[in-house]
């Protein structure tokens, strides 16, 4: 075992029994999630581990063609940061390996070519999508030791015990320990005066068969080559570190202030933006969060353990900044709070609370007065404006404004024949065009129009029964949306990014 780790035992999962591998020729980790080079976990205990040995490091980023939802969209996004990485490491005392797959199964045996010369594996602990099965996978092959470390979130994931089933239960066992969470924070540059041997390369065998990614495909991705949803295009947000850094100052700098009043209003740029850095792992939630105390003049000795789970007042900053805290630690770990203990079904309509799934029961026969296909909602092509103008955002921008998000869930329920096919179109249409999608957070968001996380809701209502209901009509009078809709109208109005 590693000795004297800064890396919280808590959040270091070890995926197999293999042992750790003295004499193998380097460390490597193998970044899947964690795509960044700062406040990363995953980085700084694999520095440790080449510490530890003396060996060097190898960091290998490989990019996958068969995963579902593959498109030119996340791809751009992915390969931005793949170039950020390739330029930051080229100055550190580190091997970079990026890996572009040109075909399904063509990067097949390459993690295991890389770890029979290893003395150990560490990776990222991310609990949706594709990636644990992967892992777990993998595990099951390597000869050496795999870790995988847990830098989601500010609270590890393996520091509860259960699924919460309500937010305001999940803030206050937040409010109970993070206390002391808050002072364990991964190293901003775990590279910075970290002395190790060099490498001169990796084996030339495996580049033989497995070239890496050269300069030139990082700067000017082959997208049309490849075996991806070419529908589904780039958008005009840039991906990478570097981008998503710049996104965190421009929102802190200029847009915090407003932000607990003005979030919900889809013609006030007043939410963070930041939600497709942070999936793809090229932001930090630790990096952001203390930015934001930095800029609050925030002590953390000022927070002492709680149990009422108020959304206000506990963490002892300004408003706007409470009023973040609360969707960047809360809601965002809520998430992954269901993932990480509902491994098995938590994208599936049998996670959602047994009040919900009786509730849906009880309506199961309701009329509903619109029906619309998939094709129809992809196409946004239903009666309501508003819905359509939410749809098309998301198709052209690869995001979808916070509170229409939610409005656009609602109405899924109302217009398709179950909520079972509800959910299916949602987690289809999100997964395929968001670039925060596959995420967590984004299927809290799905299923909290289906009612988790939420209580039940009078009048009973057809189709919804007590699950809480959203209305056009009052969406409408609540928000501004003159702009919004003229600049998502019809699609002959619409300007399509790239």
């Amino acid at each position: 075992m590693l000795e004297g780790s800064n890396v919280p035992d808590v959040r270091v999962c070890a995926a197999n029994e293999a042992p750790v591998r003295e004499s193998g020729d380097y460390v490597l980790y193998w970044m899947v999630a964690n795509r960044r080079y700062d406040y990363n976990y995953s980085l700084e205990r694999a520095v440790e581990w080449a510490q530890e040995l003396g060996k060097p490091l190898v960091i290998f980023e490989p990019l996958r063609v068969g995963y579902r939802w593959a498109s030119d969209r996340f791809h751009a996004f992915i390969i931005a940061g793949m170039r950020n990485n390739a330029e930051r490491f080229s100055s550190r005392c580190v091997t970079y390996f990026p890996y572009l797959e040109r075909e399904a199964g063509e990067g097949s045996g390459l993690l295991l070519a890389l770890a029979k010369r290893a003395c150990v594996v560490v990776t990222d602990d991310f609990p949706a999508f594709f990636l644990p099965k992967m892992i777990a996978a993998a595990a099951k092959r390597l000869p050496v030791r795999l870790e995988a470390i847990d830098g989601n979130g500010l609270l590890p994931m393996r520091a509860t015990d259960k699924v919460y089933a309500r937010a305001h239960d999940f803030r206050r066992h937040l409010q109970r320990t993070m206390p002391e969470a808050i002072y364990v924070f991964p190293k901003q540059d775990p590279l910075k005066a970290a002395e190790l041997p060099m490498l001169d390369g990796v084996p030339k065998a495996v580049v033989k068969r497995w070239p890496a990614a050269t300069v030139e495909e990082l700067a000017n991705p082959p997208l049309a080559t490849l075996p991806i949803d070419h529908g589904v295009g780039r958008v005009e947000l840039q991906g990478g570190g570097v981008a998503g850094r710049a996104r965190t100052r421009e929102f802190l700098d200029a847009r915090l202030g407003g932000y607990a009043d003005d979030r919900n209003q889809p013609d006030v740029e007043a939410a963070s933006g930041l939600s497709p850095y942070l999936h793809f792992g090229h932001v930090s939630a630790h990096a952001v969060v203390r930015e934001l105390a930095h800029r609050e003049a925030w002590d953390p000795d000022v927070l002492v353990p709680s149990s009422a789970g108020k959304r206000e007042g506990w963490w002892k900053m300004s408003k706007a900044a409470e009023a973040y805290m609360d969707q960047i630690v809360t809601w965002r770990e809520v998430g992954y709070n269901m993932c990480a203990h509902r491994p098995g079904d938590y994208d599936r309509f049998e996670s959602l609370p047994e009040w919900v799934q009786k509730n849906f029961i009880t309506h199961a026969a309701d009329p509903r007065e619109h029906v619309y296909s998939l094709a129809q909602f992809e196409a946004a092509a239903t009666h309501d404006e508003i819905w359509n103008a939410a749809q098309r955002e998301l198709v052209t921008t690869g995001r979808m404004h916070n509170y229409l998000r939610m409005l656009w869930g609602k109405k899924i329920l109302e217009w398709t024949p179950t909520p079972r096919v509800a959910l299916e179109v949602m987690i289809e249409l999100n997964n395929k065009y968001a670039l925060d999608g596959r995420n967590p957070n984004s299927y809290s968001g799905i299923f909290w129009c289906l009612g988790r996380y939420d209580r039940a809701w009078g009048p009973e209502r057809p189709v919804f029964g007590k699950v809480r209901f959203m209305s056009s009509d009052s969406t409408r009078r609540k928000l501004r949306l003159k702009p919004y809709l003229e600049r998502f109208g019809p699609s002959d109005q619409v300007s399509i990014p790239l």
